[in-house]
Parts: structure tokens; C-alpha cells; sequence
């Protein structure tokens, strides 16, 4: 979620229970909003305070240009007693669609006098793209073909002899965009002191795929006994991991014929709706108290389909065995991340004063 170690103490300028309410509230945030929020500790080194706004954007901007698109940050400077929340254009674009949304849904109110139209066109806005689109299934085979891709690059730098540490920090050049925020959080634990294994273990969590344990796991035996052999291990892992990815790919292209054949029902059932709902005879009962609870019923039987047909073609994700551990100093899991940490991985992001 954050671009850098999840370590607090001194540096940050937060209390552990300040760090927990953060946490909390971070964790609410993505579980029910679906937001990717990241909190930036550290006071940023600026000769004029004017400049913080710019300053915190270029750090929303060191998140990748795949995350700033989506991201929300919040930089707190403790010291200079600054507060700045950066949000990207898809987050402002999702601001911008509500808005519509419930514009067209007061402009749905005046022309057929249904007043649940209020609240259906808001809801089926926001709603049927989360029901009817991609589920993150999808996005998670894409992630599992860019740790395969990750996997032998990183295998390549070990055959010349570096250490595991310096193995990490230099395959971040060729790291897929896929995972390449959770390979730049490892970088920037990794930069911050945190033990090797420790960093690994948090990783996965990162990642959380029962793949990704497997692939940690080999790694985190590695740093541990700093024997030989790693490079093959690797090699092999990418081939268990690319035939994983041929195998995922195959479920999706099956699960994803239901959704191809939902998603073209309900366009052509919103299209004969709005050519009804423009017939005020053919409306006018439903404009009644009784007829506005059966439009709901309705409306909301159709919708609990959608739910159950996206129940069940959503998959299950196989169990995973590795567990992150707290890195030196953290108090939270990765909602609180001090600045030099993002400096680590950024490092002409922003300055932190020391």
C-alpha cells in the first residue's frame, strides 16, 4: 500500500496509538471505499513552507504511474505542523462520477417522477462496474506473471555473484510494473535497516498469494544460510510460477464467458428501461407508493442476481503459510511510513530533515 518500510519510532512523530488510529482508519478506508491510501511521515526539507503542496505531490508522484493514478496520500509534517492530501485523477474522476450521478439521478426524478431514481441511477453508476467488470482475479494473474518475470531477472543478477541484498535493489530497474511498488517497498525496508528475512516476510504479505510465499520463502532460506544453489531454485520457481499463470489464465477465459453474456443482458435491459421510463403512461403506476416499493423489488432482485453470478465466479485464493513480521521499530502494519524510507527508493522524491 505504501511506497517504503512500514517502520515507526522517533523518526515518524507519532505515538503508537496515534499509529493505530491511523492504521485503523487506513485499513477501513481501502476495505470499504476501495481507495489505495499511503501515509507519508516526515517533515519535508523545505527552505519556504509555500512549497509543501508541490512537494507532497512529488511524492505522490513516486508511487509509480500506475498507483498515482488511483492513490490518495497523506503527508504529515509533524515538525512544520503541515498536512497535505494528494489524491490522483482516477480518484478525482470517481469524485466526478458521483457527482453525475446523482445529478442524473435528481434529472431521472423530474422527467419520470419516480423518485427511486434518486438513489438507482447513483447506485447503478458506482455500482455495475464493480459488478460487471474484471474482478481482481484477473489482475492478480497479471501480478503472477510479472513475480515470474521478477523472479528469473533477479535469478540472472545473483549468477554474478552479489549478495540477496544487492540482488533485490538491482533487479528494481527491470521489476514489472505489476509488482513493481511491493519490489520498491521491499527495496525501501530493505534501505531502512530492516532484517532481510523480516523484509521478505512482509513482502508476501504484500503480495498475499499463496505463489508469492512460495517464491519469499526460498528466498528468505537463502538470506538465512547464504548457501549455494539459490540461482537454480529461482529458475525452477519461474517455471512452477509460469505454469501456474497458464493454468490461472485458462480459469479466467472460463469465468469470464457468464460475465461476457451478464454484462450484454443488463446494457440491453437499461436501454428498454429508459425508452419505458420516457412513456409516462407506461410509468404512472409505478409512480405510486406501492408501485415505487415494487420498481424496488425489482430493481433489487435483478441486482442480488448480478451478486450471486459474480459469487460465484469469483475463485477462491489458495491458503498462504508465510506471516509478516514486525520490521525494527514497527508498531503497525504499512499504513504509517517514515519519509526517509520513500527517500530510500526516491530518492529525488522529496527531502526529510533529519
Amino acid at each position: 500500500m505504501a511506497v517504503g518500510s512500514s517502520a515507526a519510532g522517533p523518526d515518524a512523530g507519532l505515538n503508537p496509538r496515534q499509529q493505530e488510529r491511523i492504521e485503523h482508519a487506513v485499513s477501513t478506508c481501502r476495505q470499504e471505499n476501495g481507495l489505495d491510501v499511503s501515509v507519508l511521515v516526515g517533515d519535508l526539507d523545505l527552505a519556504d513552507l509555500t512549497g509543501f503542496r508541490a512537494g507532497a505531490e512529488r511524492l505522490h508522484a513516486a508511487l509509480g504511474p500506475t498507483r498515482s493514478t488511483t492513490a490518495v496520500l497523506l503527508v504529515v509534517a509533524p515538525g512544520q505542523r503541515k498536512v497535505e492530501v494528494v489524491t490522483g485523477p482516477g480518484v478525482r474522476r470517481r469524485r466526478a462520477q458521483l457527482a453525475l450521478a446523482v445529478g442524473g439521478g435528481l434529472l431521472a426524478f423530474l422527467i419520470t417522477g419516480l423518485a427511486l431514481m434518486v438513489l438507482a441511477i447513483p447506485v447503478a453508476v458506482l455500482g455495475l462496474p464493480k459488478l460487471l467488470g474484471t474482478p481482481a482475479s484477473a489482475a492478480d494473474v497479471d501480478r503472477l506473471e510479472a513475480l515470474e518475470e521478477w523472479t528469473r531477472n533477479l535469478a540472472g543478477v545473483l549468477a554474478v555473484g552479489v549478495s540477496l541484498e544487492q540482488a533485490i535493489q538491482a533487479s528494481l530497474r527491470s521489476t514489472p510494473e505489476p509488482i513493481r511498488p511491493q519490489v520498491e517497498t521491499l527495496v525501501a525496508r530493505l534501505a531502512t535497516r530492516w532484517q532481510t528475512d523480516a523484509a521478505l516476510r512482509a513482502f508476501a504479505n504484500d503480495l498475499n498469494d499463496a505463489t508469492g510465499d512460495l517464491v519469499a520463502a526460498s528466498l528468505i532460506l537463502s538470506a538465512k544460510r547464504r548457501g549455494a544453489g539459490l540461482v537454480s531454485v529461482l529458475d525452477g520457481l519461474a517455471a512452477s510460477v509460469a505454469e501456474d499463470v497458464r493454468t490461472r489464465r485458462q480459469i479466467e477465459a472460463d469465468r469470464a464467458k457468464p460475465r461476457s453474456t451478464a454484462r450484454a443482458v443488463t446494457f440491453i435491459t437499461l436501454g428498454v428501461l429508459a425508452l419505458l421510463a420516457l412513456n409516462r403512461t407506461y410509468m404512472q403506476p409505478y409512480t405510486s407508493p406501492g408501485g415505487q416499493v415494487l420498481l424496488a423489488a425489482l430493481l433489487s432482485g435483478y441486482v442480488s442476481a448480478l451478486l450471486w453470478m459474480r459469487q460465484m465466479t469469483a475463485g477462491k485464493p489458495a491458503p498462504r503459510f508465510l506471516t509478516a513480521t514486525a520490521g525494527p521499530g514497527s508498531v503497525v502494519g504499512e499504513a504509517v511510513v517514515p519519509l526517509r524510507a520513500v527517500q530510500s527508493a526516491h530518492p529525488g522524491a522529496a527531502g526529510a530533515r533529519p
